[in-house]
């Protein structure tokens, strides 16, 4: 009798396989303003590719009966990655033959139906990553892997067709510049928040008092909506750079980088302070007794013991800080701080789904970049057995 042994791939198959028959994959429309018609998956690809699709979707549903192993793994993972290729080369033949050289305005995007079928994949590549039990390393190149053709394609100009990739050409020059923003906003805050954090911690283990009055105070912070803590910003320093007009010179004022630094530090202390605080704690106090009889002083126990061995704590706190200050950043484009989220509020006023997208697909990107790496940093500090 045959038996499911894994749930998740077929639950996923079937999510995908219910966006394609209900929702668009493309949408159409003959310009911004006008809401785009979708078109189903079956009209956009060719014959070939939608029979490709179908029989690796039964196929897919098929390696969910198999005996979990190796072998499986294999078939298992070279079906997500045909299937991926095979949707990313329909939406770039459909988008190809909807363009249409006498109505410029034109936009095709792309529909649910693909995100969905995208979503499914990322699950079932990273259910097929946590069955197979791989490692830190083994996961980074099986990335590497699935992205490496889809950035092919791109440089290729498959996907030159889409409303997306029209967007990016129309505004490569500011992009790259929002790039770099985005990223001075989350390193220039992960480095202040960390100068601040970390001694505020160390500070916090060796006065109870002073731990309970910094928490308190850095709770509530974290309970202010962003968009409100960045609000509050613009008044006081508006103020201070009237009353100081050498703060100008250095770029205080009530809008731009300085208060969006600031609402993100103090979004940023609390994860650091915390992680400091936990990790400090853990650090057994045997081992702090032998250091003292080995006469070391205060400071070089916290130097050369607590601190290194509370280390991976603090640095999953960092961990947490980047990531979070890389999505509130986006919000940070309100006050005209720059950065991604320029191009999200840009295409949410102008009603342009893929305007927004070209800020919140980087965005997610950059955060599973940094997330990655912070993966590869922890697996390399772990103890060899």
């Amino acid at each position: 009798m045959l038996r499911v042994r894994n749930w998740v791939l077929p639950v996923l198959t079937g999510i995908a396989m219910l966006a394609v028959w209900s929702l668009g994959f493309l949408s159409h429309a003959p310009n911004r303003i006008v809401p785009g018609q979708p078109l189903p998956l079956w009209a956009v690809a060719s014959p070939a590719q939608a029979v490709a699709l179908a029989i690796l979707a039964v196929g897919l549903l098929a390696t969910a009966f198999l005996q979990s192993g190796r072998k499986t793994g294999l078939v298992t993972g070279s079906a997500l990655f045909a299937t991926l290729l095979l949707i990313l080369a329909a939406a770039a033949t459909g988008s190809v033959a909807l363009a249409n050289p006498d109505v410029p305005a034109a936009r095709t995007s792309l529909g649910p139906a693909f995100w969905l079928i995208l979503a499914a994949l990322a699950l079932a590549f990273v259910d097929l990553a946590q069955q197979a039990g791989l490692s830190t390393r083994a996961r980074l190149l099986l990335a590497v892997v699935v992205f490496a053709p889809v950035v092919g394609m791109a440089m290729l100009g498959w996907f030159d067709a889409l409303s997306l990739a029209r967007e990016y050409r129309a505004r490569s020059d500011v992009f790259a510049a929002a790039l770099q923003r985005h990223v001075f906003l989350v390193a220039a805050t992960a480095l202040i928040a960390a100068s601040l954090g970390v001694p505020l911690g160390i500070w916090a283990t060796r006065h109870p008092r002073f731990r309970a009055r910094l928490f308190a105070v850095l709770n509530i912070v974290q309970t202010v909506p962003s968009i409100a803590l960045f609000g509050l910003m613009i008044g006081p320093l508006s103020s201070l750079a009237e009353a100081f007009p050498w703060l100008r010179t250095l770029g205080i004022a009530g809008i731009g980088t300085a208060p969006a630094l600031i609402a993100l530090v103090c979004y940023a202390l609390l994860p650091l302070v915390r992680n400091t605080v936990t990790g400090l704690d853990a650090v057994p106090a045997a081992t702090i007794d032998a250091a003292l009889g080995s006469g070391m002083r205060p400071g070089q126990i916290l130097l050369q013991v607590s601190l290194p061995l509370a280390f991976p704590v603090i640095l999953a706190g960092l961990r947490v800080v980047i990531i979070q200050t890389i999505g509130l950043a986006v919000v940070a484009a309100l006050i005209g701080a720059g950065g991604f989220g320029a191009f999200v509020f840009q295409g949410l006023g102008q009603n342009a789904l893929d305007l927004v997208l070209l800020g919140v697909i980087p965005t997610i990107l950059l955060a599973l970049a940094c997330d990655t790496a912070f993966s590869v940093l922890a697996a390399n500090g772990e103890p060899q057995r």
